[in-house]
């Protein structure tokens, strides 16, 4: 597979799955693509995979910041779907999801499936203290509220926010694309890390796709308040090529701290692996400081050019969304998908 690096590079990865002709998607006029202005280029990337085009509708906004949106086709009884990350500015591309879902409602959709490839607020998914908000359950009741039939998304930051949904939710994961991009470079003495021991769960399966991988894993540690983290790594890194595996690489204090103890540790090299690049400063500066040969992240949510830097590599998951969304219209399995 020829896979390219640095700025503005974003390529498809290879599934391991075989699809159907392009025509054979196109036949179907029941079923209906939009897109929000969250991630536009990935919507595109998905319609030209199924041969259909994106839908007509309007976006505005009032002089108060208000938005206003209306669908410029007839969409009675269609299947329609919406493809909207909650990425950055959060709540803006939230309430426009809202709002596109209730105008698809009231046109009378058949079945309306909220497409989230980034699924903001999931971090706040349980009570750790009192007198805290649980917004990953809270994000859930206004879509279905809002009048969504379901839910497709990529990468929850927990497995338990599927069962938030009282509609179903539909999980894909984007595994295949990176193991796929990994397993292509052929890197020797290859150890899968994960960055703390609530992402173990992940590497494992990580490691198993690669023909079994060793596991290592960073155990952090406050001793008390105000006390440095202690960091100690459980597993063999000296002198292999450790890939650290995560669901998203926010500001990347995490991973960084994780790359610098590998390299104490022996590591030879580091590569750093994640679903989705959310990247908020000072992740740019941290990332492309030299601790990691590469940065391999999806493009769930968009990349612009001030976001780029020379170690990240941009895959695209426009063909796994294309292929969940299809299964989903012709009501057959997703998760065989990664069988």
């Amino acid at each position: 597979m020829n896979m390219l690096r640095g700025p503005d590079v974003i390529r498809s990865a290879t599934l391991p799955m075989q699809t159907p002709s392009l025509p054979h998607f196109g036949e179907n006029n029941r079923l209906k693509l939009f897109s929000g202005s969250a991630n536009v280029d990935l919507a595109r990337e998905v319609a030209r995979y199924l041969g259909l085009d994106l839908g007509p509708m309007v976006r505005k906004r009032f002089a108060d910041g208000e938005l206003y949106i209306q669908i410029q086709e007839s969409i009675r009884g269609c299947d329609v779907y919406l493809i909207q990350p909650t990425c950055q500015p959060v709540n803006d591309h939230l309430m426009e999801l809202l709002i596109m879902i209730d105008a698809c409602r009231r046109a009378s959709a058949r079945q309306i499936t909220a497409v989230i490839p980034y699924y903001g607020y999931a971090r706040a998914d349980r009570k750790t203290a009192g007198r805290e908000s649980i917004t990953a359950k809270l994000v859930a009741n206004l879509m279905t509220k809002a009048g969504a039939s379901r839910v497709l998304a990529i990468d929850l930051h927990s497995a338990q926010i599927q069962g938030y949904f009282d509609i179903p939710c539909d999980h894909v994961y984007g595994t295949p694309v990176l193991i796929d991009y990994i397993a292509s470079k052929q890197l020797e003495d290859l150890v899968v890390v994960s960055p703390d021991v609530g992402g173990v769960a992940r590497a494992r399966a990580f490691a198993k796709k690669l023909n079994d991988a060793p596991l290592a894993i960073i155990d952090k540690r406050r001793q008390a308040h105000n006390v440095a983290e202690v960091m100690n790594v459980v597993g063999d890194v000296y002198g292999k090529t450790a890939v650290l595996v995560d669901d998203m690489i926010d500001t990347a204090g995490t991973i960084c701290e994780g790359a610098r103890l590998l390299k104490q540790e022996g590591a030879r090299q580091v590569y750093a692996c994640a679903t989705h690049p959310v990247f908020s400063p000072p992740a740019i500066e941290r990332l492309s400081a030299g601790l990691f040969e590469e940065v391999i992240v999806t493009n769930t949510i968009p990349m612009t050019a001030a976001r780029q830097f020379e170690q990240l590599t941009v895959l695209s998951m426009a063909n796994l969304l294309g292929e969940a969304i299809w299964r989903i219209h012709e009501e057959s399995s997703v998760s065989s998908m990664f069988r």
